[in-house]
């Protein structure tokens, strides 16, 4: 309870401060483009790269594997696969990382932990 009330007289500062506010986002928005996260599949034979905004920025095959692709169905759909799996990896990532990214703005604006605030704020 008291920490519910702290989060609100938190809270409600900030809501004083509106120019603060405006800039602590924009920071924010700025770096989540900045982050940079790679996952992989097949042993490194793909990699993607996403953004903390969760957006591809870079897919890398590895030679061997695209030449796979072209012997039937079976290489093709592997490569598909592995495509998948690296970005699934690459959005996990990134998401745990925007997760401890907006853990750390909240401390930094002296919010302590409030259920839900990362569904807000990232």
């Amino acid at each position: 309870m008291f920490d519910q009330m702290k989060a609100m007289g938190a809270l409600a500062g900030l809501l004083k401060d509106k120019d603060r506010v405006r800039e602590i986002a924009r920071d924010f928005e700025e770096r989540l483009e900045r982050i940079s996260i790679t996952g992989s599949a097949g042993g490194g034979a793909v990699r993607v790269t996403v953004t903390g905004k969760m957006r591809v920025t870079d897919v890398s095959l590895d030679p061997a594997l695209v030449a796979g692709m072209t012997h039937g169905e079976g290489g093709q759909a592997m490569a598909q696969s592995l495509i998948m799996d690296a970005t699934n990896d690459a959005l996990l990532n990134a998401q745990m990382r925007v997760k401890n990214e907006t853990h750390k703005m909240t401390e930094e604006l002296g919010l302590p932990d409030i259920p839900g605030i990362n569904k807000l704020l990232g």
